[in-house]
């Protein structure tokens, strides 16, 4: 469990590095096309001592400003991809052990546009109440991201309890009822997921609502501190859950190999 608890930080170095990728992707057509067809631009003047070689400068200016803007359009679809790609990565290892308030903004395209909606409209009335909001937030796209994990876990397990009926060994039936109790906990984390999910969207309304109205949330910390426990405690159940599954999926391969071996022998 050591290596679940250990809490992935967003670094300066991914800020500037996301930072960059957006910034390259939005400017390189204009840097690519610009800056080489400016540079023969300014040495037609200099050299351009006769009308010919001005023209030829002027001719070349034009066919580096079309074809660094299309190099430059290339280039945008590369950075897009490449960030994307990496945005990705990056969401996953933040999620694996809870989203926080302050990490809301890495998953600004998994929120709804409602939620987006709401999140400007309540950060403008109240800083306290926009704090609140990111951290149900937070608690809402945790729990979404847990539901889909939880399904996919559960569409393995059950694709080795199907391979399990055929597998005849010894250790077999431990392995099934191994197996089966995985399933139980993967849903039993995605019932707690589902929970969770209907928690924070009711949470999300009642902060809204307290925008509108200019009230407080007094009295509630106790229900935004049990959303927070969650946020936490459930990605860490759902990463222990995969990690015993894949330990039992290696000892199912190796059952199912010497069984193999076994019946290979036999028919020697």
């Amino acid at each position: 469990m050591d290596k679940l608890e250990k809490r992935y930080e967003v670094t300066n170095k991914d800020l500037v590095k996301n930072k960059a990728l957006t910034y390259g992707a939005a400017l390189s057509p204009v840097l690519l096309s610009t800056i080489p067809a400016g540079i023969l631009f300014v040495l037609g003047f200099l050299f351009g001592t006769t009308p010919p070689i001005a023209a030829t400068f002027f001719f070349f200016s034009l066919i580096a400003l079309v074809g660094g803007f299309i190099l430059g359009l290339g280039g945008t679809g590369g950075l897009l991809y490449y960030r994307s790609k990496w945005l990705a990565d990056v969401r996953e290892r933040i999620a694996m052990d809870g989203i926080k308030a302050s990490e809301v903004d890495w998953f600004k395209n998994e929120l709804t546009s409602m939620e987006k909606k709401a999140l400007k409209a309540v950060e403008k009335r109240d800083a306290l109440l926009a704090d609140a909001f990111r951290d149900t937030l937070a608690s809402r796209l945790t729990a979404t991201r847990i539901k889909k994990a939880t399904n996919r876990e559960l569409l393995i397990a059950k694709r080795r309890q199907n391979k399990l009926k055929y597998l005849k060994s010894a250790n077999s039936d431990e392995l099934k009822k191994e197996i089966n109790e995985d399933v139980e906990k993967l849903q039993k984390i995605k019932k707690e997921a589902d929970e969770m999910q209907v928690e924070a969207e009711t949470r999300l309304e009642m902060i809204e609502a307290a925008a509108r109205r200019g009230t407080d949330l007094a009295g509630q910390e106790l229900q935004l501190k049990k959303l927070s426990n969650r946020t936490r405690d459930l990605p860490l159940a759902l990463e222990a859950a995969k990690e015993t599954a894949e330990i039992k999926e290696e000892i199912r391969k190796e059952l199912e190999a010497e069984t193999d071996k076994v019946l290979l022998e036999a028919k020697n």
